[in-house]
């Protein structure tokens, strides 16, 4: 069983380069990602995208996510697979979305703050070949 807190001061505050305490490593799409608990069905992470920044956009190849903002505001872009193009929604605290499999995302933080979430993929995340980058909605 494993229980990991993040403490407030270092979800507060920015963090600077990859290894330093306020997150672990930097995911493939630029944002900072700070792990959580994970089982053999699937994983948690905090996830941080800094004020004014935008992901670089990717699809996954082989895991699915559920994503929960838990502060600032931004916007996520999706397209599904197959589709021609994709729609952007407004995201917030509360605010719960899917990245289905194949999904094309890319996201932006709109706010003053840190852009936050909990992030659960399925089945766990594999490693750094899992995200593809693709065409995105916005400039990176």
């Amino acid at each position: 069983m494993q229980t990991r807190r993040i403490p407030d001061q270092l979800v507060d505050r920015p963090a600077g380069e990859a290894g330093d305490p306020g997150y672990d490593t930097l995911a493939p799409d630029g944002s900072r990602i700070r792990l959580l608990p994970a089982l053999e069905g699937g994983s948690m992470v905090h996830c941080s995208l800094a004020s004014n920044q935008v992901s670089i956009p990717v699809r996954h190849r082989t895991v699915e996510e559920i994503w929960y903002f838990l502060r600032g505001t931004g916007e996520l872009w999706r397209k599904p697979a197959e589709a021609a193009s994709g729609a952007v929604v407004a995201v917030g605290p509360g605010t719960a979305v899917d990245i289905p499999l194949g999904t094309h995302f890319q996201f932006r933080n709109t706010g003053a703050g840190p852009l936050e979430i909990v992030i659960v993929t399925m089945p766990p995340w594999p490693g750094e070949d899992e995200a593809v980058p693709v065409p995105g909605f916005w400039e990176t």
